[in-house]
């Protein structure tokens, strides 16, 4: 696969809803940033897989050392965000469809108890977090805000997640949202998101009912249905462009 090259842009995360516990400060400093703004580009679709990362051009735009952008770059190879190559450098890992296939299964297994286990202890008020993050999804939907749409239909299932207070599961769900959008230069169209936003209502509603089966019914598939709509859109754009402060 031609290796491209892209860009990323640093992006501060929405605040968490009402009654839930948002994360700590995040460790590590301005090396912690560098992750984050290459781990919102992958999330976002906007850094697609194969793009080159450049040390020097990282260093430059966060203005930091070379050090600090390898560590940077070293953690997301951990989290098989990033390969590292020797003599080459790093790259926007690009998975196998194997993997991509092992990704979205164990979503699959995950989500359903997540939710199961959700439908016996959810209370009145997280009903209306749930309702309240459906609605900002909903709008940006109807403006086609592709950045905004992309992340909020991700940071969905983590917030399933976090409503059961276990910040463990929230993380690895974020995790496996990174590599999911990472899949064959995924891409999401207008209709696709917003049936997503459709199916989210419907896992919603069912867990406003407290009915666990349909519940883990509908989330099944609704991954199943994510997995099978997402396309191919290779999009190349400028690294410093992507990764520039705002």
């Amino acid at each position: 696969m031609a290796r491209s090259s892209a860009a990323l842009k640093v992006i501060t995360p929405p605040p968490a809803p009402r009654g839930v516990k948002a994360a700590g400060p995040a460790p590590g400093g301005t090396t912690q940033k560098i992750v984050d703004a290459i781990t919102t580009a992958i999330v976002e679709r906007r850094l697609m897989p194969g793009t080159k990362l450049a040390e020097q051009q990282i260093a430059d735009i966060f203005r930091v050392s070379r050090t600090l952008v390898r560590q940077a770059l070293n953690q997301l190879s951990r989290d098989r965000l990033v390969t590292l190559e020797p003599a080459r450098g790093a790259f926007v890992a690009t998975p196998s469809v194997e993997e991509a296939r092992q990704v979205f299964e164990v979503r699959r297994l995950l989500e359903g108890a997540l939710v199961k286990q959700l439908c016996a202890s959810v209370t009145d008020a997280q009903v209306a977090d749930l309702r309240a993050h459906l609605a900002r999804e909903s709008q940006a939907v109807s403006l086609t805000d592709v950045t905004g749409r992309t992340r909020l239909l991700a940071d969905f299932h983590v917030l399933l997640a976090r409503l059961l207070g276990n910040e463990v599961l929230a993380q690895l769900l974020a995790d496996l949202l990174s590599r999911s959008s990472l899949i064959s230069l995924m891409y999401q169209s207008a209709h696709s998101a917003e049936h997503s936003a459709d199916e989210h209502v419907a896992i919603v509603d069912a867990i406003e009912r407290r009915d666990a089966r349909a519940a883990m019914r509908l989330m099944d598939s609704h991954i199943l249905n994510v997995e099978r709509n997402l396309q191919s859109h290779p999009r190349v754009a400028d690294l410093a462009q992507l990764l520039q402060p705002t």
